[in-house]
């Protein structure tokens, strides 16, 4: 269904098509030159000494646990509210997924509830900056030094969101972005891992590409058993190297469109508004209210013309995470809240106060 105002309008200028043509005119489609240039350019903008593209998140979240030896009788703790590939890439390599509640209003795993799900198994905590939030990086730090555990960051949504003044991409051991078409910054499909670490970067980069060193002037096959074919194509790459020309811009545009969002919507009481914690830059991948009747509302504003999304999924409520394919710790208030009340509001460049008004007219309406 087209719809007159959409979720998301992916940014495609004449200096996206100039690069994709050059691409397709080289003849060199798959991964190669453009493929790292635009890893140079999430290093360069994060601050992380390594980038390493992938074909998804999910694929970069899997060879990141992989990087960590990973897999059979480990456990790793992952928030319950949160796109599915957080859990599944845990399941993937053979380690269980514990799944725990979060924070109510920001949507967020917090420390606490995170270090409450610690046992003897834990390996790695996933948190997730959910749409675009920051997570307590500092209160993962302190539960990284208590117990040793690996701090994996699904930053899906967060390319471009600040935490006490530093950028998302060096706050984890290992930080995984998304460039979905729902991203701002998309290569159509498409992952990012960053580190610091020289040893996982290698190892990223060989995992992702059948497992293939270079000893010497000649490539080999160091982990055959190891490795796969994860790699980004230039084509893609080439996308989401010009969008990352204009990341300032779009940025600001998004912050701006959020800010008025904001003001404008603070006066209904039936409608409530995402918070933004201090000492945190939101991304705004996603703005995302609170309110009752959400699926009633939603399919009321499709039928309108406006795309409207829920916010993510509560894993426990699915068989996938169920009967023992998963741990489940305590209970869900907060992620239930989150499942059955969030819903994703319209935002994209070019967005005009017209449009933003009548999305905030209808909502208005339907949220009575």
């Amino acid at each position: 269904m087209s719809y007159r105002i959409p979720l998301i309008r992916p940014y495609i200028n004449n200096r996206v098509k100039t690069l994709v043509n050059e691409v397709l005119d080289s003849g060199y489609l798959t991964e190669g030159p453009v493929t790292r240039q635009f890893e140079s350019a999430v290093a360069g903008y994060t601050g992380a000494r390594h980038a390493v593209a992938f074909t998804s998140c999910t694929t970069g979240l899997e060879t990141a646990l992989r990087v960590l030896g990973i897999g059979a009788g480990d456990e790793v703790i992952v928030p319950d509210f949160t796109y599915p590939a957080t859990a599944s890439a845990v399941q993937i390599v053979g380690a269980t997924p514990v799944i725990v509640d979060v924070d109510r209003d920001s949507m967020l795993m917090t420390p606490e509830l995170a270090g409450e799900a610690i046992s003897p198994s834990t390996k790695a905590i996933i948190p997730v900056s959910l749409f675009g939030l920051p997570v307590d990086h500092d209160g993962f730090s302190e539960l990284k030094k208590e117990y040793g555990v690996w701090i994996v960051e699904d930053a899906a949504c967060a390319l471009g969101s600040v935490y006490k003044g530093k950028r998302t991409g060096t706050l984890a051991d290992l930080t995984v972005f998304s460039f979905h078409p729902r991203k701002f910054i998309t290569t159509g499909e498409g992952g990012m891992v960053t580190t610091t670490n020289d040893h996982w970067a290698e190892a990223l980069t060989r995992y992702k590409h059948f497992g293939m060193g270079k000893p010497g002037d000649r490539e080999e096959m160091v982990f055959l058993s190891r490795g796969t074919n994860y790699k980004m194509s230039n084509v893609q790459a080439a996308i989401g190297l010009a969008q990352m020309e204009d990341i300032d811009t779009l940025l600001a545009e998004r912050i701006k469109l959020a800010d008025r969002y904001n003001r404008l919507l603070k006066s209904y009481e039936n409608i409530q508004c995402p918070v933004e914690p201090l000492n945190v830059s939101h991304s705004w991948q996603s703005y995302t209210v609170f309110v009752k009747r959400r699926d009633e509302i939603m399919h009321k504003m499709r039928s309108m013309g406006i795309e409207v999304q829920i916010g993510t999924y509560a894993l426990h409520m699915h068989p996938a995470f169920q009967d023992g394919n998963a741990k489940l710790r305590g209970q869900f208030p907060g992620s239930i809240r989150a499942f059955e009340e969030a819903l994703v509001l319209p935002m994209y460049h070019g967005m005009t106060n017209e449009e933003q008004n009548e999305v905030i007219e209808k909502l208005s309406e339907c949220a009575e």
